[in-house]
Parts: structure tokens; C-alpha cells; sequence
């Protein structure tokens, strides 16, 4: 039996969209003399930052609380080894905020709430929803696979047959920023967040079979 003739492509395709949710990572820091202080007082802090963030419309299902940590801060003195200096004790808090056209106003309260203890560890726009975005980059990624098998084809001088599978690869992460940046404002107005667009891409692997191509007719007698 002769083994089927198949060739095997890889499409890669991206869409853009503009991001309407900007996630940010706030992480709240303190140092006291006494654990139960640094503890407690960590705890207050990072209680008026949520109580900020809530009060400029982030519900408390976007509100996720994804660290916390305590540790004594040791030094080494000459002829008395490591000896505890303090304690520290932090926590972290990511926020969905959306659309992102709020965040200037929902950081700078966070930061009035936070004061010298907060510490803003980064922000990343995406999409409530991906779906739509991911499925035009799988089309776009399709498209490329489909187009690519066929010129090979005609090269070969073979057609595209049935499509035997399909592999949809890894998705290549979290949207990309396309056009998107940050320019200092007044105080008062915090940092303007520019939203640009995002790209979501995908790769798809498929594998075809190859048909002979169809004999040429003979023209029927005249």
C-alpha cells in the first residue's frame, strides 16, 4: 500500500484590538521594631488602598490579594553574630481596572491611601473578553497555514486534499502593546495611561493530504 502524501504547514497570525482593562500589581511594604506591629499596620495599609480602589469603581471581585510576607531583618554585629534589626512585613494586591481610561484616577488614590508604604510593581492592558480578538488571529493564522500549504502544492505539482489535523500551538502569551505610553501630568493627575492597541497572536499546525492532479480531458470528437 502506498503511504499517503501529506504536507505539514505552520500559520502564524495576529490580530489588534484597543485594550479596555489595565491590570495593576500594588504591593504595600513596613517596616516596624515588633513583628505584630508590621504585621497589623501592613494590614491597615493595604485595607485603605483596596477601600481607595473601591470607592473609584473596582469591584471586589477584580480586587485579589496575592502575597503575603513577614520576615525579621537580621545584621551581623562584631562579637554578637546576626542580630534582629526589625520586621517587615508585606503584602500584594492586583486590581483589574477597567476601562483603562480610569486608572490614573484609581492609582493616585491608591497612592494617597498607600503613602510611603506602597510600591506599584507594574500594570498590563489586555481585554475583558479575548475571545473575539483570538479568534480573528486564529483566522489570520489559518489563512497563512492554508495559503502556504497551496503554493507548495502548486509547486509540487500536486493539489491540497482533505485536511487530516489540526494543532492549535501554545498561545504566545498575554496581548502585546502595540503603540502604547506613559507621559507624566500634573500631580494632582497622576499619570495618564495611553491604551494605543494590543495584539493577540496564534499559531496553528495543519496537515493536508496531497491529491494527484485531475487528468486533462480529452476534447470530445468533433
Amino acid at each position: 500500500m502506498t503511504p499517503a502524501r501529506t504536507i505539514t504547514v505552520t500559520g502564524e497570525g495576529t490580530a489588534e484590538a484597543v485594550p479596555d482593562l489595565l491590570t495593576l500589581t500594588l504591593a504595600v511594604e513596613v517596616r516596624r521594631d515588633a513583628a505584630e506591629a508590621a504585621y497589623d499596620d501592613a494590614g491597615a495599609i493595604a485595607a485603605a488602598v483596596t477601600d481607595a480602589l473601591r470607592g473609584h469603581g473596582v469591584a471586589a471581585r477584580d480586587l485579589r490579594t496575592s502575597g503575603l510576607n513577614l520576615r525579621a531583618e537580621l545584621v551581623w554585629a562584631e562579637n554578637q553574630g546576626q542580630k534582629v534589626t526589625g520586621y517587615v512585613a508585606s503584602t500584594t494586591l492586583v486590581a483589574r481596572v477597567g476601562p483603562p481610561s480610569a486608572a490614573p484616577a484609581a492609582i493616585s488614590a491608591a497612592v494617597a491611601a498607600g503613602g510611603d508604604s506602597l510600591r506599584i510593581n507594574g500594570i498590563e492592558q489586555g481585554f475583558t473578553d479575548s475571545s473575539a480578538v483570538a479568534a480573528r488571529a486564529q483566522a489570520a493564522a489559518w489563512r497563512e497555514a492554508e495559503a502556504t500549504a497551496s503554493r507548495f502544492a502548486s509547486l509540487a505539482g500536486v493539489r491540497l486534499g482533505r485536511v487530516l489535523s489540526i494543532d492549535q500551538r501554545p498561545e504566545h502569551g498575554s496581548p502585546v502593546p502595540m503603540m502604547s505610553g506613559m507621559k507624566r501630568a500634573s500631580a494632582g493627575e497622576g499619570v495618564p495611561i495611553e491604551a494605543g492597541s494590543a495584539a493577540v497572536s496564534a499559531s496553528v499546525l495543519v496537515q493536508w493530504e496531497l491529491d494527484s492532479p485531475a487528468p486533462a480531458q480529452r476534447p470530445a470528437p468533433a
